[in-house]
């Protein structure tokens, strides 16, 4: 008897995936309508954008390179939206005697419904448009088509597979949190990118399209382009190469769901090594100093390590800070002021500092009974973020300067950096008393609802205040610049703005010592929030 085809199956069940989500909350069904409006919305004007590049000289550089942005959209999004799609997890089918091969046809099959699928279909149409000439070149299109969707679709199944015990656990969904990172990051280089081709024209993509037109799907796309030239054995070659790849992607995420299927989960159980490593470790312990300091800085320490939204905080502010200074330098438009950007990234994560606590605040509140308690508190985790940030800012500054050659501005950058960064600490531990705010551990916010007012108040405020706290150093910078024989000494803007920056924080510190005293309740209820 032969068995059933569970191919419509599993297409049905994704449709009714969709259709049970949707009758959850009249939210959700607005925020899906929304979002599908608005990705067919761009998905149409891109379709059109691509067609209106038909005929141009560099056409077949930028559907290259937009295809393969494409397919690495498709790799990391399981990664970094594990919930977007019920269906990616295939251990829910484990008690179903399922062989892997039809279960891969199925699965595939009922991945190219929804909106991703589309909006790839729609890109991929428009980039055949943009390339192809003659009827070669189109037949060979709808091939290339379809060879490059199935592998965006397989690539995208492939790492899920090969990832879904990570990506279903605590880890997995802490490391989605990341994923504003990758945007943050990823926005800077596009509009890097933007600059360059603004200036150069398109031919710059060139270069980089030779590399690409070998790295499926983009394969794909230029193997029109090679029928449209008439370069048959390439356009074989090239179709060849995607095809191949989408066999080892089926084969690798067949591979991957027998595995599933049939071993145990032991990925949230640590093993006895790592259990004891963790245990016995105190090396970060006996570098620091004795005392309530040296505890509060591990514990703060700690939080950037492991706790995920002040880990994607930190992260993005490193990747930032050092991402404007140096793209600007490297494209010849920087200065090495820009540098300070560095500083001003980290000097942020003085801000809210009860408020990454928690609700776990209350105990941090049971040990401060005078403004000596709070002061040290305080103390210790400007410590624990200068143990970061000092050489960090430094290290920026000193990249971007090599990279302009400008070693005469080093000190007088260093100095305003170090400026800057105790004026931000002095605000932030000020406005963490007058000003906290609750941050919710799940999902993506960042504060709580109601608490938006606060935050800005907080944060763009306190960046306001340390901005014209730094106007000293500022003005003396400016007129040792404009005056004769000021160049002779800018060198002293390095001890002067270390010094002025220290002070700052000092003061800062004893300002903000007796209000976070005094407020521990309203702090401890404005934390604890959401």
């Amino acid at each position: 008897m032969t068995a059933p085809a569970i191919t419509p199956v599993f297409v049905r069940l994704k449709l009714s995936l969709l259709r049970n989500g949707l009758r959850q909350s009249g939210g959700r069904k607005a925020a899906y309508i929304t979002s599908a409006v608005f990705a067919l919305l761009f998905a149409a004007l891109q379709l059109i954008g691509l067609i209106a590049l038909r005929g141009h000289a560099h056409a077949e550089s930028v559907v290259v390179l937009a295809v393969a942005v494409l397919g690495l959209g498709w790799a990391v999004m399981p990664l970094f939206f594990p919930s977007g799609d019920e269906t990616l997890d295939p251990t829910r089918l484990v008690m179903l005697p399922l062989r892997p091969r039809p279960l891969v046809r199925a699965l595939l099959t009922a991945s190219l419904v929804g909106i991703g699928p589309l909006f790839t279909l729609c890109l991929l149409v428009g980039s055949v448009i943009a390339v192809a000439r003659g009827g070669a070149a189109f037949a060979v299109g709808v091939l290339a088509v379809v060879l490059a969707l199935l592998v965006c679709v397989a690539l995208a199944r492939a790492v899920a597979a090969a990832n879904v015990r990570l990506l279903t656990s605590r880890k997995g969904r802490d490391l989605a949190v990341l994923s504003g990172l990758v945007i943050a990051v990823g926005a800077q280089v596009v509009n890097f990118g933007a600059q360059r081709l603004g200036a150069s024209g398109l031919g710059e993509l060139d270069p980089v399209a030779e590399v690409l037109r070998w790295v499926p799907p983009a394969s794909a796309i230029w193997a029109v382009h090679a029928v449209s030239e008439g370069s048959y054995g390439l356009a074989l070659a090239q179709l060849a190469l995607t095809a191949g790849a989408l066999v080892a992607l089926l084969a690798l995420w067949s591979r991957h769901l027998t595995r599933l299927m049939t071993s145990p989960d032991g990925s949230t159980l640590p093993s006895a090594e790592s259990a004891a490593r963790e245990r016995f470790s105190t090396g970060l312990g006996k570098l620091l100093p004795a005392g309530r300091t040296g505890t509060v800085m591990e514990r703060s320490l700690r939080y950037v390590w492991r706790d995920p939204k002040t880990k994607a905080a930190w992260v993005t502010s490193l990747a930032i800070g050092l991402i404007v200074p140096v793209f600007n330098a490297w494209q010849g438009t920087g200065s090495v002021y820009f540098a300070c950007f560095a500083a001003g990234m980290l000097g942020i994560q003085m801000y809210n500092q009860f408020g990454q606590d928690t609700s776990a605040f209350w105990m941090v509140a049971m040990t401060i009974a005078s403004s000596r308690d709070a002061y040290v508190e305080l103390r210790a985790r400007a410590y624990a973020l200068l143990l970061i940030t000092l050489p960090y800012a430094t290290l920026v500054t000193v990249v971007t300067t090599a990279m302009l050659g400008d070693w005469r501005r080093l000190p007088e950058a260093l100095g305003l950096s170090f400026a800057l960064l105790g004026a931000m600490l002095a605000t932030g531990a000020w406005t963490s008393a007058r000003f906290p705010y609750s941050i919710p551990q799940d999902g993506y916010k960042n504060v709580a609802p109601g608490q938006t007012g606060l935050a800005w108040i907080s944060i763009f405020g306190g960046m306001m205040a340390a901005a014209l706290l730094c106007a000293p150093v500022i003005a003396l910078t400016i007129w040792l610049n404009v005056s004769a024989d000021g160049d002779a000494w800018t060198w002293l803007l390095l001890p002067v703005g270390t010094a002025y920056g220290a002070a700052l924080t000092a003061a800062g510190l004893k300002l903000a010592a007796p209000r976070t005293a005094r407020r521990l309740p309203e702090i401890l209820a404005a934390v604890s929030k959401g």
